[in-house]
């Protein structure tokens, strides 16, 4: 079964052709800077252990435009992949958000559209783009069925006393005010991972997705107690650009010194924050380049992104009354050992240890970092987003 993976953001769109239930991965591909003169189609096509790369320029299109062009890259007649649309089965569609409406992958209908559309207010930048791809892919691949899988929605078994904010009901029950969290098909690909590397389905397993958006999870037998992130993306680690927990009366003093504007301030914390406020950098790497050229802004900066980690591994561990595993992944969880080592120093006391020498890969790509003995494992997962959507698109048409 072909299942064809979008993630459709305001400008771009990168996509995944996989081969279920092999778990194949046949092309993959971005288009970047849709609407403007400088689009272009990246593709990879990966056959016979071989890997075969189009660059190609779209031109001036708009999403639909885009995507017919990934449609008809795939149909080249050199390295195409399909002889047509209708060899996709399905068309696996990442949708940031799934508000209270949304709590498991789901097949599209018209009803599903409307629902989306009236989510809108939060997900005002993501969920406009989400939408045009399901109607784009609808009219390119009309016979495949339409699948949506929210961001949100491995998140909606937290309790109550995990995802209420404590302000007047009213908010919650007009406006849907509460947390929803996100990275949730990251945080489940893993985490499920981790409990099968670990042969212990009812494992107690804290997950730790470190890019340049950060958010942590609290799981105990596959499902989510608590998350880092909140309404939005906001809230909890230190980010790239985001500056994760803040006090409110921060925001409103900012406001009242400076003049800010609501859309000003959203700006400020979302885009001028984090480690890009601290130091300068938002990249990592260049963060850890000012640190060995002695820059004590970066220094400061990487050591507050690990401290609000452990702060966090603290507060999960409580809320878990226990740990099995402590779970890295994403761009830097995945590739920065002296992040991870600072994240989970002095913590002995949990029975969390940390050694870079004693490494152990196993024969999936899971490594274990922990010292002999110790009492929870810390691993490091590489996370497939992608992948996860097209194994529950699989499992949605199989019922």
């Amino acid at each position: 079964m072909q299942i064809f993976v979008i993630n459709c953001g305001s400008s771009s769109i990168k996509y995944q052709l996989i081969a279920m239930p092999e778990a194949k991965l046949v092309c993959s591909g971005l288009v970047e800077r849709i609407g403007t003169d400088e689009s272009v189609l990246k593709h990879k096509v990966f056959k016979d252990n071989d890997e075969f790369v189009q660059v190609k320029q779209t031109g001036n299109v708009d999403h639909g435009g885009a995507l017919a062009a990934v449609v008809e890259i795939m149909m080249d007649k050199v390295n195409g992949v399909i002889t047509s649309a209708d060899e996709i089965h399905a068309v696996g569609h990442r949708v940031l958000h799934g508000g209270k409406a949304f709590f498991k992958t789901i097949q599209v209908s018209e009803a599903v559209k409307a629902q989306i559309e009236t989510l809108y207010p939060l997900g005002p930048l993501h969920l406009p783009a989400n939408l045009t791809g399901i109607q784009v892919a609808e009219k390119l691949f009309p016979s495949s069925a339409q699948v949506a899988v929210f961001d949100t929605a491995f998140h909606q078994t937290m309790p109550p006393v995990a995802y209420r904010y404590a302000i007047s009901n009213d908010y919650y029950e007009k406006n849907d005010v509460r947390v929803y969290g996100f990275h949730g098909t990251s945080h489940k690909y893993v985490s499920a991972r981790a409990a099968d590397y670990l042969r212990n389905p009812e494992a107690k397993i804290i997950t730790i997705h470190l890019g340049n958006g950060c958010s942590m999870a609290a799981v105990n037998a596959g499902n989510c107690l608590d998350t880092s992130m909140g309404l939005g993306p906001l809230s909890g680690l230190i980010m790239g650009t985001r500056c994760g927990d803040i006090d409110a009366s921060v925001v409103f003093h900012l406001m009242e010194t400076y003049g800010f504007s609501i859309p000003e301030m959203q700006t400020l914390l979302n885009k001028k924050s984090g480690m890009l406020g601290l130091c300068g950098f938002s990249d990592m790497r260049d963060v850890k380049a000012a640190i060995k050229d002695g820059d004590e802004a970066a220094k400061l900066a990487y050591e507050m992104y690990a401290y609000r980690i452990k702060k966090y591994i603290g507060s999960y561990a409580a809320i878990l009354n226990g740990l099995d595993a402590i779970v890295f992944t994403g761009g830097i969880g995945e590739n920065d050992g002296a992040m991870r080592a600072l994240s989970v120093k002095n913590l002995e006391f949990f029975g969390i240890t940390y050694n870079e020498n004693t490494a152990v890969i196993s024969v999936d790509g899971i490594t274990e970092y922990q010292n002999a003995g110790a009492r929870v494992k810390v691993l490091v997962v590489p996370t497939n987003e992608e992948l996860q959507i097209a194994k529950e698109c699989y499992d949605l048409i199989n019922l």
